[in-house]
């Protein structure tokens, strides 16, 4: 799953850890899989670091709040990969053209790699096109949500998605039920 806009508000760049804040229902999304036995992971596009926003450090104490927060709603994650490049902002190493940068499949190779995950029984869920066109190819099944950016992104844009959404879903609890339920 994407972190901004669908498992936690989407609020700009988060320059520090007291702006996260999970959106309503996200604990308990994450929750539901956990008691599923299903991986939950979180692949995320962090281009402040690049931009320098943020530092690495605070990067890594927002990621920690994010488990913290999720550890209170009795749910935790599986993996967290962060993607911290931009192709043609700040100095290198951040500015680069990587592989890890959604839509391009990196983060969700890494993850499936060092998690032992089966990508064609998988999803992605997240707030963006971009989120969804990462699926391509790699035999997910793209949700898309409503919050964060979603909603826009569906009702303005949707002829533009390179990558169709197989659900849409109203916030990161209905996907999980929809994956859930099509899972069995």
């Amino acid at each position: 799953m994407d972190r901004d806009g669908t498992l936690t508000e989407e609020v700009g760049y988060v320059n520090h850890p007291t702006r996260l804040r999970l959106l309503p229902r996200s604990a308990d999304a994450v929750r539901r899989l956990n008691e599923a036995g299903v991986a939950a992971v979180v692949v995320t596009n962090q281009a402040g670091v690049a931009r320098g926003y943020f530092s690495e450090d605070v990067l890594h104490a927002t990621n920690a709040a994010l488990v913290e927060q999720l550890k209170r709603g009795g749910a935790h994650l599986d993996g967290i990969y962060v993607c911290p490049h931009h192709p043609t902002e700040g100095k290198p190493p951040w500015r680069a053209a990587c592989e890890c940068r959604k839509p391009k499949p990196g983060l969700l190779l890494r993850a499936a790699s060092e998690l032992t995950l089966d990508l064609g029984a998988s999803a992605i869920v997240g707030d963006k096109a971009s989120d969804l066109a990462v699926a391509s190819g790699l035999g997910v099944q793209p949700v898309l949500v409503m919050t964060g950016y979603g909603r826009g992104e569906w009702e303005y844009q949707r002829a533009s998605f390179s990558v169709p959404p197989a659900h849409v879903a109203e916030d990161l609890l209905d996907a999980v039920d929809w994956y859930l339920r099509a899972r069995r």
